[in-house]
């Protein structure tokens, strides 16, 4: 029985329709799956009242799975596999680390060498209005550049930092900060990504890119901004709009994606993602 796929929007994504993925999964299935991921590049599940084990489970056949050892403060305590993003304050009482987390425009994990393949976010609460995510298809973005814009970054590297949520790191010091440097250092990726499966080039930027390598961040300014407001176009771009027990996979080797923080910060927005490892890219960078 094929899949029910109804398009969320003209830019990218769709939503599996009529699917429990607390139900044991044939490999036929999976693959319709796997193949509507590549072509559509976000799939969403809707009412997915599922365990964290069985979250992870199904974001396991989608490869290997980071356990977020560079994020050790976001990770949930009991599942390495999990990486919290909530406003929930910590046992203490300190506000939660990863509050702020995925404002800026950015694919995950492209300050590692071996950025993510894709996501799985589940939803678990809502703010009563807002709290959406907003998601850019890359390929788009590359396809609609003049060919003498393709030309100039073909062979441009982009310095990908961590520590670029709302609150940035120099807040907390110098201890802070160097422990980010030590787990993220600078890492340089392709402006330019071909991707592993489909082919298609794609273009790798985002607001975690501050300059070009051998570049300065002034020389670099001007041309990362363009792009990015290119990519993230109205046209290029999808608006999730959370219900709990959604369920979005999403391929971050052809999109970019951000958080909005568009909801009374006082109400819970609680959300967990499983981050699949991909292939090896870029290289550390000089600070």
């Amino acid at each position: 029985m094929a899949l029910k796929l109804r398009r969320l929007s003209n830019a990218l994504g769709v939503e599996v329709c009529d699917l429990d993925l607390r139900k044991p999964m044939s490999e036929s299935t999976f693959g319709e799956i796997y193949s509507a991921f590549l072509q559509y590049g976000i799939l969403l599940f809707r009412n997915q009242d599922i365990s964290r084990e069985q979250h992870i489970e199904f974001s396991r056949r989608f490869g290997e799975l980071d356990d977020h050892a560079s994020l050790p403060r976001d990770r949930h305590p009991d599942y390495p596999e999990i990486l919290l993003v909530t406003n929930r304050p910590n046992p203490d009482g300190t506000p939660s680390e990863s509050r702020y987390t995925g404002r800026s425009w950015h694919t995950d994990m492209s300050y590692t060498t071996r950025p993510a393949l894709g996501s799985l976010l589940r939803c678990y609460n809502l703010p009563e209005v807002g709290g959406d995510t907003l998601f850019a298809n890359m390929y788009l973005a590359y396809d609609t550049l003049s060919e003498g814009m393709k030309k100039l970054i073909a062979d441009l590297h982009g310095i990908h930092l961590s520590g670029t949520r709302k609150i940035n790191v120099a807040d907390a010091g110098e201890a802070r900060r160097a422990e980010v440097m030590k787990l993220n250092p600078p890492i340089a990726q392709p402006v330019v990504r071909v991707h592993p499966e489909t082919g298609r080039k794609a273009l790798y930027l985002g607001e975690k890119v501050k300059r070009f390598d051998g570049m300065t961040e002034e020389e670099s300014k001007p041309l990362i901004d363009y792009l990015n407001r290119h990519a993230t176009r109205p046209e290029f771009v999808f608006r999730q709009q959370w219900r709990e027990n959604d369920l979005l996979v999403w391929d971050n080797r052809c999109t970019l994606h951000q958080a909005l923080g568009d909801f009374d910060e006082t109400q819970l927005r609680h959300m967990e993602r499983t981050t699949v490892l991909g292939t090896p890219s870029g290289y550390i960078a000089a600070a």
